[in-house]
């Protein structure tokens, strides 16, 4: 690859001390530190940088600034990465996204030549009908449709959210925002500057070429602002504008969401691409992109590029390149030269030829790249050919209105300055410079001091609106469009759109600017239509015979830029719980996750957790297990109304619990939605303990409390969830086990099914549980959380001759579906009341009153879902998940609450919720995870011992 750096320049941002190299595409790159990826890569020639979405034509950079779709990347963790923005991280390997093999033979390149077979709209059109080809379209449809690909190894990274409070936010660090913000220095006013750049000055950065009085003012404005007391946010963009003028600044480490006071607007604008054929070519380029390219990264793509012009700009940054040593060998202007001024003269003088009133335009690609441009003049039809390997567009500009039109502002196109204009802000909100449609740099800084002394007015009480004075400049062509005969013209490249399908979509009917967006797509990229909206309103004027100010806009929203979820989601500030055993699982290299707020063993070997779960199965089912359920919710209830409390509460009746047993117990809401389960014993005539599941102790123990203040009880509630801990020992050896480490008679005549007691294991107190959870023989012992880990070395030594084992949450769960036995929140959801789940013996509607029971008594007459079982055929494992559906025809029929491949049946079985009832044996089809449909049989819930003898020994 050949090297387009320049010579050393002064005020470049890159750092030539350090270099950094990265792998793009298999090939190693060499950079400088300070480089972003797209800067790095056109330094080491590469010109070819993406695919496009739909047609997958080859593309290169274009703004490089983040406002087209050009070039995302993606790594082993991280997708949709914006190489125009992003630094290369070191020996990172970078692949293109949205390609079938490499970037240079991406294998899905064949799909342009299908295009006449692709109209705009073509998939709401073939692909509904006929009705069974669907699925196979949709599958192709889906690997086919979006960009990068979601990663599993995704960086976890989590940052906070800050907040920050002040009188004034300027957006944006240009010169405009910098006069503002200097302004507002003398106040005692908390100022804030934002700017998407690394670095204060916005397009300052990229144009100035002189030492005239403007230019080292705003130099001056720079270093003031810096030693100042403002507060500068550089390398965060503002995403969007919420209520009461709260916005947030994304950057790499987070968001700072800054509430203000008021706001200026200095946001500046998008340059416009022209359109014409071919116009989407790697070396087709703004003209702002290789200023940037130029100015910040020393870096020259082309040997002898061309200007496109449009407007007095593209003369300016012509003359400013050539002074860099840039060959400008032409200027290609769609108008006179003679409207210009002097500046023509001057380009002229620099050694660069003018064409004037250019017409037909189309550029000539070879090798993945532009390779000429074709052209002719009004004053001659005769169609000329330049050679040339750069193309620079300089046609107009586009106000950044988002943030204004998210704020309430309200904006129309301007036919004098050919671009969106403001005509109104919202109170408190401000705009100076670019977005205002001033250009020259003078004006650009008079016009921040202005806003800045509305601002400060605003400050003091002013009730008086916003209205500066409106600009007459013009930096924009009208109509920057040239229809070829031959098509390929692009309006939108993140969507593929042509002139074609915008035109065909009018036609079609969809002739106002937001249908014409849904329809046609166009502005719903990546993008947002930062490069494409304006356009688009422009031809459907013009194909409608209407001014552009009459046809309407968009509504932009946010985010302005991508927003990562991750930095959406902010730094976890929730508890983190964790058991007494925590460290004995850690050290025995337990998969850890989390459960709610509690941190649990999902099995004991992190590397091949599918083994290791079937081989604490196969132990508790036929030897003796161990399991850490200490996060179980754990409550106490005293007192003389304590039974009356547990009568209110749950549903079931608590006459016929003696003392020393438990009972399965669940609670509901007013509406008779399940919301937790667990087990009551009963130790006195006064005195309960009872559990909860993992996730819902906090509000199960708020409700009993709401429960007692409401119905005036007299009752005692403590949490013990904390202060002791628990565990279970199942299997068909427990006892033989537990036997060995205590005096209590644990014969079943003595210590039957579902009993409590307490007693010494080693000379700790502790209370034992009969429970069958897992579908066997075991025992739950609650035990002072300060003495369960070494309560849990006994039994573990002491179950050592008989083969115990610890076992995790998975296997767990595997056991406990086997048994049939509900995990709430995963069998049940928001509207799962008692009579759909087989709960309905637990509820006692003859009592006279608990929490629910109105609704319950409606709930029983009107129930038509229901839990059911459901196997596979014997000897099948396959890839149905949760929330997988049951489907009949057309009709969904239900959904997979809980699944796996259980040992014992020898197939997969699991849970389904059904819509409507189904007769045990019937036949069923479910759509695994891979689009098969997959039979099964209905059948009951429980699958493993249906008569309970097994748990009863």
């Amino acid at each position: 690859m050949s090297n387009k750096r320049l010579s050393p320049q002064k005020n470049e941002w890159i750092d030539r001390s350090s270099e950094i190299t990265f792998n793009f595409e298999g090939k190693k790159i060499t950079g400088y530190k300070g480089d972003v990826i797209t800067s790095a890569l056109v330094a080491s020639g590469h010109s070819l940088l993406g695919r496009s979405f739909k047609y997958h034509r080859p593309r290169g950079f274009l703004s490089f600034a983040n406002h087209d779709a050009n070039i995302l990347l993606e790594t082993k963790n991280a997708t949709n990465i914006r190489a125009d923005v992003t630094q290369p991280r070191e020996e990172e390997n970078y692949k293109v996204v949205n390609t079938f093999g490499k970037l240079k033979f991406d294998c899905a390149r064949v799909i342009e030549g299908l295009s006449p077979f692709l109209p705009v709209g073509f998939y709401y059109k073939a692909f509904y009908s006929p009705r069974f080809l669907f699925p196979y379209w949709e599958k192709l449809i889906r690997r086919l449709a979006g960009l990068g690909k979601v990663k599993v190894s995704y960086d976890q990274s989590r940052f906070p959210i800050r907040r920050v409070f002040c009188d004034v936010l300027v957006v944006g660090a240009g010169p405009s925002g910098l006069a503002a913000a200097t302004s507002l220095c003398s106040s005692d006013y908390k100022i804030i500057i934002a700017d998407e750049n690394s670095q204060l000055g916005g397009s300052y950065n990229f144009t100035a070429n002189s030492d005239s009085p403007e230019q080292q003012k705003v130099i001056e404005l720079m270093n003031y602002i810096r030693g100042s007391s403002v507060q500068i946010f550089e390398s965060h963009f503002a995403a969007g504008f919420y209520d009461d003028k709260t916005i947030p600044l994304i950057g790499e480490r987070g968001i700072v969401l800054v509430h203000a006071n008021s706001v200026i607007l200095a946001t500046g604008a998008y340059e416009q691409p022209a359109i014409f054929r071919n116009n989407d070519l790697p070396g087709i380029v703004l003209s702002s992109a290789i200023s940037r390219m130029v100015h910040r990264y020393s870096v020259n793509p082309f040997s002898a590029p061309v200007i496109l012009a449009g407007n007095r700009n593209a003369y300016e940054v012509a003359i400013n390149l050539a002074s860099k040593g840039i060959n400008i060998t032409r200027i290609l202007d769609l108008e006179d030269p003679d409207r210009r001024g002097d500046i023509a003269a001057e380009a002229e003088r620099c050694g660069i030829k003018i064409v004037s009133n250019v017409e037909q335009l189309s550029a000539i690609g070879k090798g993945n790249r532009l390779n000429g441009i074709k052209y002719t003049t009004g004053a001659s039809k005769k169609e000329n050919t330049i050679i040339t390997d750069g193309l620079l567009m300089s046609v107009g500009w586009n106000p950044a209105i988002n943030l204004l039109k998210q704020a309430g502002g309200r904006v129309s196109y301007s036919n004098t300055i050919g671009q969106l204009a403001i005509d109104r802000h919202p109170e408190g909100v401000f705009s100076a410079g670019k977005i205002r449609g001033i250009y020259s740099l003078v004006h650009r800084i008079s016009d921040g001091e202005l806003a800045a002394d509305a601002c400060l007015r605003f400050l003091q009480g002013s009730s008086s609106p916003f209205e500066p004075i409106k600009t007459n400049e013009t930096e924009n062509h009208p109509y920057p469009i040239i229809s070829h005969k031959s098509g390929k013209e692009f309006v939108d490249l993140d969507e593929d759109l042509t002139i074609k399908d915008v035109k065909t979509s009018i036609d079609e009917g969809f002739d106002s600017v937001e249908l014409l967006k849904r329809y046609s797509t166009i502005g719903m990229g990546p993008s947002q239509g930062k490069m494409s909206s304006i356009n688009g309103n422009r031809i459907l004027a013009r194909v409608l015979g209407k001014p552009v100010a009459t046809v309407g806009l968009t509504t932009p929203r946010p985010f302005v830029h991508p927003v990562p979820i991750g930095h959406l989601a902010g730094q976890r500030i929730r508890k983190q719980k964790r058991t007494p055993l925590d460290n004995y699982h850690r050290n025995r290299q337990a998969d850890m996750k989390e459960a709610g707020a509690w941190v649990r063993p999902m099995s004991y070997r992190i590397n091949s957790p599918q083994e290791q779960i079937g081989e604490e199965y196969d132990a508790v089912r036929n030897k003796v297990g161990l399991i850490d359920v200490s996060t179980l919710g754990k409550i106490e209830i005293f007192g003389a109304d304590a039974k009356q409390l547990m009568e209110y509460a749950y549903t079931c009746n608590f006459d016929k619990l003696h003392i020393g047993m438990t009972r399965y117990i669940f609670m509901v809401d007013a509406g008779g939605t399940l919301i937790d389960d667990g087990v009551a014993a009963k130790l006195s005539d006064h005195h309960y303990y009872l559990t909860t599941t993992t996730t819902h102790a906090s509000s199960v123990l708020a409700q009993l409390h709401l429960f007692a203040r409401q119905l005036n009880l007299q009752v005692e509630i403590l949490d013990r969830t904390g202060s002791i801990g628990a565990i279970n020992l199942a299997g068909p050896l427990s006892k033989k086990v537990l036997s060995s480490v205590t005096e209590i008679d644990l014969n079943k005549e003595k210590f039957p099914y579902l009993g409590f007691r307490r007693g010494f294991l080693n000379g700790t107190e502790v209370r034992f549980l009969r429970v069958g959870f897992v579908g066997e023989l075991g025992y739950e012992i609650h035990i002072p959380s300060h003495s369960l880990a070494k309560t849990w070395d006994e039994i573990m030594r002491a179950g050592k001759q008989f083969g115990i084992r610890t076992f995790g949450v998975e296997a767990q769960r595997l056991l406990r579906l086997e048994k049939g036995h509900l995990i709430f929140g995963q069998d049940t959801d928001g509207n799962t009341n008692p009579y759909e789940v087989g709960l309905g013996w637990g509820v006692n509607l003859r009592k006279a009153r608990f929490h629910g029971k109105h609704s319950l008594i409606r709930l029983k007459e009107l129930t038509r879902r229901s839990l059911v079982g459901f196997r596979c055929e014997s000897g099948t494992f396959p890839a149905i998940l949760e929330n997988n559906l049951a489907i009949e025809g057309s009709e969904i029929l239900g959904r997979v609450t809980s699944v796996g491949h259980s040992p014992t049946a020898e197939t997969t079985l699991g849970l389904l919720m059904l819509n409507d009832p189904r007769e045990i044996g019937e036949s069923i089809s479910i759509r695994d995870s891979k689009g098969q449909m997959i039979k099964a049989e209905v059948s009951a819930t429980a699958f493993y011992d249906p008569k309970n003898e097994r748990q009863n020994m």
